[in-house]
C-alpha cells in the first residue's frame, strides 16, 4: 500500500519546483505568391499541417467552432532506428479575421509553445507577382534541461514550415473569387 500511495503522489520529473523553466521567442518571415485569403485558409485547416510541419505525421480529434479549433497533432521523432510519436494538444484561434492565427501548443514534458502568424497582403513576391508576407513568431517555454532539443526542433520546424508554405501556395492553383479559369499563383 505504501508503494501505491508513493506512486500516486510522486511528481513528474519536470515539476515546477524541481527544474527551472526558460522562455525564448523568435520571428521569421516569408513572402508567398498567393493572396492572404488563400494563405489564411490553408493555415486555418489543421489537416494541412501534416507535412507542413516536418514532424507532424497525423492530425486527429479536430473540434472546430467559429472562434477556435482544437485538435491533436502527432509528431514523430526519430533517432536512428528508434522512433517516438508525441501527441500534442493544439488550440488555434483567429484574433484578427483572416489576418492572424494563434496556435497554443501543449506538449509532454511541460513544453508550451505559442505560434502567432500574421499576414500582410498586397506585397510583391520575388518574381514581381502580388503576394502575402507571412510573419511567424514562436514563443516557447520549456524546462532548461530540454533547451537544445526544444529550441532546435522549434527553429528547424519553423524554417521548414515557412519554406513549405511558400512552395505549396506558389505551386497550387488559385483563382480569385471574381475570375474563372485556373490561374496559378504568381502567373
Amino acid at each position: 500500500m505504501r508503494i501505491v500511495r508513493f506512486l500516486k503522489t510522486r511528481e513528474a520529473p519536470f515539476a515546477r519546483h524541481h527544474v527551472p523553466m526558460s522562455t525564448e521567442e523568435f520571428t521569421r518571415s516569408v513572402t508567398v505568391a498567393a493572396p492572404a485569403a488563400h494563405v489564411f485558409a490553408h493555415l486555418a485547416d489543421p489537416e494541412n499541417y501534416v507535412g507542413l510541419s516536418p514532424l507532424v505525421i497525423a492530425v486527429r480529434d479536430v473540434v472546430a467552432s467559429a472562434e477556435r479549433v482544437h485538435y491533436v497533432a502527432v509528431e514523430r521523432f526519430r533517432l536512428g532506428p528508434l522512433r517516438r510519436d508525441n501527441p500534442i494538444r493544439v488550440t488555434m484561434t483567429f484574433p484578427r479575421d483572416e489576418r492572424e492565427i494563434v496556435s497554443e501548443v501543449r506538449s509532454p514534458g511541460r513544453v508550451r509553445l505559442t505560434a502567432s502568424v500574421r499576414l500582410v497582403d498586397g506585397v510583391r513576391h520575388d518574381d514581381g507577382a502580388a503576394g502575402t508576407e507571412v510573419h511567424e513568431t514562436i514563443r516557447v517555454t520549456y524546462p532548461r534541461p530540454l533547451r537544445a532539443l526544444v529550441v532546435g526542433q522549434a527553429t528547424k520546424a519553423q524554417r521548414h514550415r515557412l519554406a513549405e508554405l511558400a512552395r505549396r501556395l506558389t505551386d497550387a492553383p488559385t483563382t480569385d473569387p471574381g475570375e474563372s479559369g485556373g490561374a496559378r499563383a504568381g502567373e
